[in-house]
């Protein structure tokens, strides 16, 4: 991919500018153009995958997610080519929205689209495949959606149809339907579960916060702008942690391979003037996401979005990956529809919250533990409340960082009779530094856990109860890549292979861990003092002399 040189004097972290996001879009649209069907309906990206929805539907997400991506830039020129393979693809080529089936996700980006572009796309369009268009749009009125962030694609459609008067009662009472049902997944503090559960991810912003808060945007409505706009404002606050100082998101949860569509809840608070963050911390966060994907092979020599992280990788897919999945990246390109003087691309460039100074930072919600070091710009998420068993190991590990990825190994485990299994968490809170949780382990064992950091170290604690004396528990660490020191050290009942036994009713096991980048960090055990009394009281004296202490029972975690 060819982009502009880079921009130092207004973008001293990155280069990026506005002009590197307009030729990345370019270069995407580009790139897919050779791999729409004759009549532009489709688009068969190449690969021997298919989703589990079929080519039919691959093909229909190629057409949509990219379309999207012209919207945000604005191309008349490609908008032409989508509206010849709109008025096809809703003459018959296109498949119905029906209940649970993928078009009704595509049918929101097409709608948005839609509704973004109306002066360059809608309002050219012959009149008849406007009528076609709205007749299958209305399709995603009344089809049921899976009970997750799947209910606000019916709001996104039926608000463009309101817009332009097609069916407006049942477009509303699909837009009140959606609306009322993921508000009761709304947890507090600007976080939402996507559906029931504790399924804490990027979800969070690129589907949950970014549809209600573009609705209530686009409709001008003050009131719902005021109730999902200040949620956004105080989710970037935490979510502006959850990027490393070398531009990486955390690899945690699903749907990965979107990669930098991580940047749109950053982009939608500019937009709407709900954030918290500076115009220069925005653009930086942001840029630095994509030039960390864009250096790293996200691109292939066609020019075409992989599936998989850098490059390819089937770990982080799922059955409904298609070869087009990747190209939901394209909702990190949203920032485009803010005018060029606009303060975010204008303003220089300001350090994220990673790159200013250590932070140890207590999410409540998801019960996770943010840990960043400004040394090597990694951060950490422990992860004490966040699960989705279906998709392990991106939710069921106790902790994810920005340089590492699970390891098919178990990191980041308690393994009880040799089983790694972690289900039914159960948040015990988090706090200044510290967070903790209960869990169903091998055997129908539980484990109580804490982790209590300060800098680049970690204490972890597990108190594992039910299994049966001698029973063999491991305690595994981070799996790190070249250039990361990942370390663990035994400190009660492990031995140096952090292996040890139950026994009695319960037993405590106590390690010491560290994910550092720096080249020559001070050792381990130096780095904090760890001691255990007799009534099972852990006490950490950090290399700062600070203490603290905590203890954990059948009953929680106890923090003194």
């Amino acid at each position: 991919m060819q982009l502009p040189p880079a921009d130092r004097t207004t973008s001293p972290f990155t280069g990026y500018g506005r002009a590197h996001w307009e030729a990345a879009a370019d270069a995407l649209l580009t790139a897919v153009e050779p791999y729409a069907t004759d009549d532009r309906a489709l688009y068969h990206l190449p690969g021997d995958r298919t989703s589990w929805s079929g080519r039919l539907s691959d093909g229909l997400e190629g057409y949509a997610r990219t379309l999207l991506l012209a919207a945000f830039r604005r191309d008349e020129k490609a908008l032409e080519r989508y509206a010849t393979g709109l008025a096809a693809g809703v003459s018959g080529v296109w498949p119905r929205i029906e209940d649970r089936g993928q078009p009704l996700v595509e049918a929101a980006s097409i709608a948005l689209a839609l509704r973004l572009t109306r002066d360059l796309l809608w309002d050219r369009l012959d009149d008849g495949v406007r009528q076609r268009t709205a007749r299958w749009l209305a399709g995603a009125l009344t089809a049921e959606p899976w009970p997750c962030n799947w209910e606000l694609f019916p709001v996104t459609v039926g608000g463009f149809l309101a817009d332009i008067g097609h069916e407006p009662e049942a477009s509303r009472a699909a837009i009140d339907r959606g609306l009322e049902r993921v508000e009761q997944w709304y947890a507090g503090d600007g976080w939402y579960t996507d559906g029931d559960g504790r399924k804490y991810d990027y979800y969070n912003g690129w589907a949950m916060h970014l549809y209600p808060v573009l609705h209530a945007w686009l409709e001008r409505d003050e009131t719902l702008l005021a109730r999902y706009g200040d949620r956004l404002a105080r989710h970037l606050a935490d979510y502006a942690r959850l990027f490393g100082g070398d531009g990486a998101p955390l690899r945690q949860g699903r749907s990965l391979t979107y990669r930098f569509a991580t940047t749109a809840p950053l982009w939608l608070g500019a937009l709407t003037g709900r954030t918290p963050l500076r115009p220069g911390e925005t653009r930086r966060l942001a840029s630095g996401a994509l030039k960390y994907f864009l250096d790293r092979g996200a691109v292939d020599d066609r020019g075409l979005l992989t599936l998989g992280w850098h490059g390819p990788d089937a770990s982080v897919l799922q059955g409904y990956s298609g070869p087009a999945s990747p190209y939901w990246a394209s909702k990190g390109f949203l920032g485009l529809l803010l005018p060029p003087g606009h303060e975010v691309w204008t303003a220089p460039e300001e350090p994220g919250p990673t790159e200013r100074a250590d932070a140890v930072t207590p999410v409540g919600p998801p019960n996770w533990l943010l840990q960043s070091t400004r040394s090597d710009g990694i951060v950490r998420l422990h992860n004490h409340g966040s699960e989705d068993v279906r998709y392990d190991p991106y939710y069921t590990r106790l902790a994810y960082s920005t340089v590492t990825a699970p390891a098919p190994s178990h990191d980041n485990s308690v393994v009880v009779d040799g089983d790694p299994s972690r289900t039914g968490i159960e948040p015990l809170g988090t706090g200044e530094g510290w967070a903790a949780s209960r869990h169903t382990a091998g055997g129908g064992a539980r484990v109580t856990s804490a982790v209590l950091a300060r800098g680049a170290v970690e204490v972890r604690a597990h108190l594992v109860e039910g299994a049966a004396p001698g029973t063999q528990v491991r305690v595994t660490g981070w799996s790190a890549p070249d250039g990361i020191r990942a370390e663990l050290l035994p400190v009660l009942h492990l031995d140096d292979d952090l292996t040890g036994v139950t026994a009695g009713d319960a037993t405590l096991f106590v390690a010491l861990a560290r994910l550092t980048g720096e080249p020559d960090p001070v050792p381990l055990e130096r780095a904090a003092a760890v001691g255990v009394a007799g009534d099972g009281t852990v006490t950490v004296r950090w290399s700062d002399g600070t203490e603290a202490r905590f203890r954990l029972d059948g009953s929680g975690a106890h923090l003194a």
